[in-house]
């Protein structure tokens, strides 16, 4: 009788303290979502400390970066082990980064990557530096031509052995111009065909798929294993709008060679704060029995 009176006073708390039995699951934030709180250094030092405590408490376990300053060598300003130590001193992993070095028209034209690779370089150890396992280009311009397709995807190829050489992985975040045809031949298509798979892999935005009038599914089974991360995303926060079928791309995960995914929002429709939000998107994730506590292997 005791015992059970101990059960019952600790649900009790549970619930009014909005602490939740649902298990833990890994989760990341894209802290592009919350630039308006953390997005430069100075409202990063004001601000980092209380909102990295209230998305682990929310449930998020990791985040992806958006504001890596490859010149001071900085993320948000900070250096990148004080990054790492500031995620971590609220429980959150320090995985990933939205960073690239893109090619001017005459690299492109040139097929030369050397003042490039210099950039990389850098930024690979500023990166590991900050503890992180992944880094990935948030997107170049659609090439005008197939042979400027190629030499991007040479470039991809290259980037992504320079990061397995340091024991990172290299990735590509989609959008919706990826869609769209180069010489009659779909421009992530032909990307898909011409890049290492075992050096480079495809961070699908789903949203942004959806918004393109693909399915994410289609192309997790046409291209199975190449999609180690997602940005799972929505018009507003997760679930509201019924535009992206979560069910389906949770249901298909393996299939996508799902390992990690981001959630990540443009902004809200003015009724709610945006951390509000990203309260509201961890919740729907805690929520959704589809969703596994870990998709790594």
């Amino acid at each position: 009788m005791k015992t059970s009176k101990i059960i019952l006073a600790l649900t009790a708390l549970m619930l009014c303290t909005g602490l939740s039995a649902k298990p833990k699951k890994q989760m990341g934030l894209q802290l592009y979502s919350i630039r308006e709180v953390i997005g430069s250094p100075e409202k990063y030092a004001q601000n980092h400390v209380e909102v990295f405590k209230k998305l682990a408490s929310w449930g998020y376990t990791a985040v992806e970066a958006a504001s890596y300053d490859q010149g001071r060598g900085t993320f948000y300003g900070v250096s990148p082990q004080q990054f790492r130590a500031d995620c971590e001193a609220a429980g959150l992993e320090c995985l990933s980064s939205h960073a690239t070095r893109g090619l001017n028209a005459d690299e492109l034209k040139n097929h030369d990557f050397t003042e490039a690779m210099k950039w990389w370089d850098k930024a690979i150890a500023d990166h590991k530096a900050a503890g992180m396992k992944y880094i990935v280009t948030p997107g170049w311009g659609v090439p005008n031509t197939l042979q400027e397709a190629q030499t991007l995807c040479d470039y991809t190829n290259a980037i992504g052995r320079k990061c397995q050489a340091a024991g990172l992985r290299y990735g590509y975040h989609t959008h919706s111009g990826e869609f769209r045809k180069v010489e009659g031949q779909v421009w992530m298509e032909y990307f898909m065909q011409h890049t290492d798979a075992s050096v480079f892999f495809w961070q699908m935005d789903t949203y942004w798929c959806v918004m393109a009038q693909q399915s994410p599914v289609q192309y997790f089974k046409k291209f199975p294993g190449r999609f180690a991360m997602l940005h799972i995303k929505d018009l507003y926060e997760l679930g509201e709008s019924g535009m992206v079928d979560f069910n389906a791309i949770f249901r298909n995960a393996e299939k996508a060679g799902l390992c990690d995914y981001i959630v990540e929002m443009e902004g809200t429709d003015g009724t709610i704060d945006i951390m509000e939000g990203v309260r509201r998107c961890a919740e729907y994730l805690l929520n959704n029995k589809l969703v596994k506590k870990s998709y790594r292997k």
